[in-house]
């Protein structure tokens, strides 16, 4: 319930602080004198956008506050301690806009947002002006009534979460799809390449080992010739370097045996023979492997074209041409393994879409059987607002339930209201409805219907009398008076009819301060209230004539809420 409304600098209100009580709580005033403004600044409480233009000229800043109780609101309590807000019995919430931009919202205090507002204050107020009036008319608007009143909201979030997890997968299975159709249009290019490098069957560093193998193969000869010159020098012909060695090691040895201080020992030189020695074995062996072979070199040599056709074509080294094959084997394993998650989530698919399907069809189901409720619910109260002879209905227009059709995000159906004012009309959607009066009488039967099912404690009605008067405005008047028997009621009106029902009584006017215009509020006395019913009945001029109408009508609202007082309290605000 709205305890206390505060509003600054907001359009053409300086300041203004109201306070609201149980029951039906009704505000009036002259066209123009700021009614919707109020309206307007308990919007930004639940969440709407806000303008810079909502600022009261030469002001920084707008600010809405309000006070709610909300003891016995446990799911809201709930709420408010996952969004980790501290609550008790009431909730102050506090929205101010900046021309600088920076608006800020607080909930109990702390910092808070746009998102947090409007789940929170969705459970508090529900506002029906002209905006409501206006979505009525929109039948993807129809079906979510229907589910308000036939209590499905469980069953909504039940298939809510399946139809999401629905689309996931078959985003993902999209996603699947596309990679399996770029697999499969390089597979057999990619199965070429690989068997084509795989079949090579490169080592690392082979095109250098070949390289360095052709190199020898082609100057064998030469090689050999060098290699036997070099061995005829050093051991093998007359006179050759280790003969010549062996003596001069001898000499130095006798030189030894005769003079100990000679620089040049004889191990020294021993090392030098065998290392010579050894030489002359390496260049012998070394002859003997050498050998020209033709064949060898046209071996060497058409693998290296092969190695250079590989390396041109993949990379320009083996190691990339090695990389290549890795990542070739990667996508023909990719692909495999992708096939097999392509059959688990189709799978998964399938079944979820079965389950989406007896989801949708349950809820089909009961919304069926809440319609045929509902038309019968809507028709009373539209009789009780004096169209006796109206038709209502609730049109499934397309109902697809085929197993090969996917439901949409609230179900199978599609669902519009249709109405036939008058006997003998034919039935037609509400979009095409032209009369005001008709259309403000549907919406508040609709509510009055809805009533039961509302979370929210506290019920705004702005523009609930566009189009009517005389006797369905008294109706009208029951409704919201019968409605605030269980709700908190704030309603703007014009007809004194309606006014006649509330237990507080509001005046909405516009004064000169300073030379400003401001919009104030007052709680009106009973004497206060009996005027502004003559004004709202006669106009400026109040006569006696017109207060006696007045406290007729007065008295007899007082008399069909059981002889209820009206609670008398008296501020300027």
């Amino acid at each position: 319930m709205l305890l206390d409304l505060s509003i600054r600098n907001f359009a053409i209100i300086d300041e203004l602080q109201v306070s609201f009580g149980r029951g039906l709580n009704l505000i009036s005033g002259e066209t123009g004198a700021g009614k919707s403004i109020i309206i307007g600044a308990i919007s930004l409480l639940l969440g709407d956008r806000a303008s810079m233009e909502m600022i009261r000229s030469a002001e920084e800043t707008a600010t809405v506050e309000a006070c709610f109780d909300i003891a016995g609101m446990e799911s809201l309590k709930a709420i408010l301690a996952e969004l980790g807000l501290e609550s008790g019995d009431e909730l102050y919430i506090r929205r101010m806009i900046s021309r600088s931009g920076k608006n800020k919202v607080l909930i109990n205090g702390s910092m808070g947002n746009l998102g947090m507002l409007s789940a929170i204050c969705g459970r508090l107020l529900n506002l029906s002006g002209q905006h409501e009036h206006q979505m009525l008319l929109h039948k993807e608007n129809h079906i979510d009534i229907l589910d308000d009143f036939g209590g499905f909201q469980p069953l909504r979030r039940e298939y809510h979460e399946l139809y999401g997890r629905y689309l996931s997968l078959q985003t993902e299975l999209t996603t699947l799809c596309s990679q399996q159709a770029l697999y499969e249009a390089e597979e057999e290019l990619h199965r070429f390449q690989l068997k084509e490098i795989v079949g090579a069957g490169i080592q690392a560093g082979e095109d250098e080992q070949l390289l360095e193998e052709k190199k020898i193969v082609t100057h064998a000869q030469k090689l050999l010739a060098l290699a036997e010159a070099a061995h005829e020098k050093l051991y093998g012909q007359q006179g050759a370097v280790l003969e010549g060695l062996r003596l001069v090691l001898n000499s130095i040895k006798e030189i030894n045996k005769i003079d100990e201080n000679m620089k040049i020992a004889p191990p020294a030189v021993e090392q030098i023979y065998y290392q010579l020695e050894d030489m002359a074995s390496v260049l012998r062996d070394y002859g003997k492997s050498l050998f020209f072979d033709p064949r060898r070199l046209e071996t060497v040599e058409e693998r290296l074209e092969l190695l250079g056709q590989l390396k041109r074509k993949y990379g320009g080294t083996l190691e990339e041409v090695s990389k290549k094959q890795a990542f070739l084997e990667k996508s023909c394993h990719d692909k495999s393994a992708l096939c097999g998650e392509l059959e688990k989530q189709t799978k998964a698919r399938d079944e979820l879409k079965t389950q989406l399907h007896d989801k949708a069809k349950l809820l089909s189901a009961k919304r069926k059987q809440a319609a045929a409720r509902l038309q019968s619910a809507i028709e009373m109260e539209m009789r009780a607002l004096k169209m006796e002879k109206a038709s209502f209905s609730v049109v499934f227009q397309v109902v697809q339930d085929s197993e090969d059709i996917t439901p949409h995000a609230k179900g199978f159906d599609d669902i519009e209201f249709y109405l036939a004012p008058n006997a003998g009309e034919e039935m037609k959607p509400l979009a095409r409805i032209a009369s005001g009066g008709e259309l403000s009488r549907i919406v508040l039967a609709i509510k009055k219907v809805l009533a039961n099912t509302s979370e929210a404690g506290t019920l705004i009605f702005d523009e609930v009398d566009s189009g009517i008067g005389g006797a369905v405005a008294e109706i009208v008047g029951e409704k919201l008076w019968d409605i605030s028997r269980r709700y908190q009621v704030i309603c703007i009106t014009h007809l004194p009819q309606i006014a006649c029902f509330a237990n507080r009584h509001f005046l909405v006017a516009k004064q000169v301060v300073g030379e400003r215009t401001q919009t104030v509020i007052r709680s009106l006395a009973e004497g206060e209230r009996l005027d502004e019913v003559a004004r709202m009945l006669a106009g400026v001029e109040l006569t006696e004539k017109t207060r006696e109408h007045a406290r007729e009508m007065l008295d007899a609202a007082r008399l069909h809420r059981g002889g209820e007082k009206d609670v008398e309290k008296s501020t300027d605000q």
